[in-house]
Formats: structure tokens, C-alpha cells, sequence
């Protein structure tokens, strides 16, 4: 008795949707779990990544609330929450709160962080320098440019789609 190609897809074969699938969450979790400050750095990557949105904030002319990281970054409140009471623990950020709205904080540097931030954000540069070298700058481009081309169809699927759990 011979199965059908839908039940050998099901049984054990893996389809060429299960495959792309299976790349992209590789692609996804190496890449969560790269890590680009060394332990003898003074932040965390979350919190490299938490500083550098106050900061492109602030050339924007705004500041932000606790809230507005966790979206820029993708993660709950609580937990941004816990990370910024630990950085203002430790003298790395501060809570402004707004001269209106008493109930809005906003999170901002403080002096000492911004020197700190300049000297870390100095090496990291340098480490993706080199590592853009190696690697080959056409090549990390055309990574860039064809990764962004994906993204923008990814995202365009995801409106036109019906599917509930690919719109989270």
C-alpha cells in the first residue's frame, strides 16, 4: 500500500516550508544568542542596546518611558523595568519625571554613563570593524540589503495573511 505525498510529509519527510522554517529559527536563535561585549565590559548587550535608544531618542529631540523601550527593544515592561531599576541602582540611568504629568518618568542617562557608553560604544566599533573586514564589507552589504528586502516581504505577508499566530 502506497501513502499519499501529504501523509509521508507528515510521517517524516520534511517539507520545503518546515526546512525555511527551521532556517530561520537557526538564523534567529544564533543570533539572540550572540553576544557583543566581553565580561569586562561595564553593560550587559541588553543594556548596551537599552542606552543606545535613549540616545537615538534624544537626537530625535525625545525622551522615553519605560514603556516605549520595551517596544524599541521587544521585551515586557517588567522586565525593562528590572533592568533600568538596576541600572539606576547602580548610577547608570535615571527616572526624570515629567515637569506635566508627574505619573511619566522618563529614563535617561546619566553623566557619567554617557562617558562610559562612548568609551564601550568606541570598542565595539572597532570589534564590528574588523569583523565586517574579515567577513568582506560587499558581502555584509549585500547581508544588509537582501536581509532588509526579506524583512519588508515578511512583514508584507504578515498584513495580507489570515494566519492569527503569524501576527503577533
Amino acid at each position: 500500500m502506497r501513502r499519499n505525498d501529504s501523509t509521508e510529509k507528515r510521517v517524516g519527510r520534511t517539507s520545503e516550508n518546515d526546512r525555511y522554517l527551521s532556517a530561520i529559527f537557526m538564523l534567529k536563535q544564533r543570533s539572540d544568542a550572540l553576544v557583543l561585549c566581553d565580561k569586562k565590559s561595564p553593560f550587559s548587550d541588553t543594556e548596551l542596546r537599552l542606552l543606545g535608544e535613549i540616545i537615538l531618542a534624544e537626537r530625535e529631540g525625545k525622551r522615553l518611558i519605560s514603556t516605549q523601550i520595551a517596544d524599541r527593544l521587544g521585551i515586557t515592561r517588567s522586565a525593562v523595568s528590572q533592568i533600568v531599576n538596576r541600572m539606576e541602582e547602580n548610577g547608570v540611568v535615571k527616572r526624570v519625571p515629567d515637569a506635566v504629568d508627574r505619573k511619566i518618568a522618563y529614563v535617561v542617562m546619566t553623566e557619567e554613563t554617557m562617558q562610559a557608553y562612548a568609551a564601550e560604544l568606541k570598542v565595539l566599533k572597532t570589534f564590528i570593524g574588523k569583523t565586517v573586514k574579515e567577513y568582506g564589507v560587499e558581502k555584509f552589504y549585500t547581508l544588509c540589503e537582501m536581509m532588509n528586502e526579506f524583512l519588508t516581504v515578511v512583514e508584507k505577508e504578515k498584513e495580507q495573511s489570515s494566519c492569527k499566530s503569524c501576527k503577533k
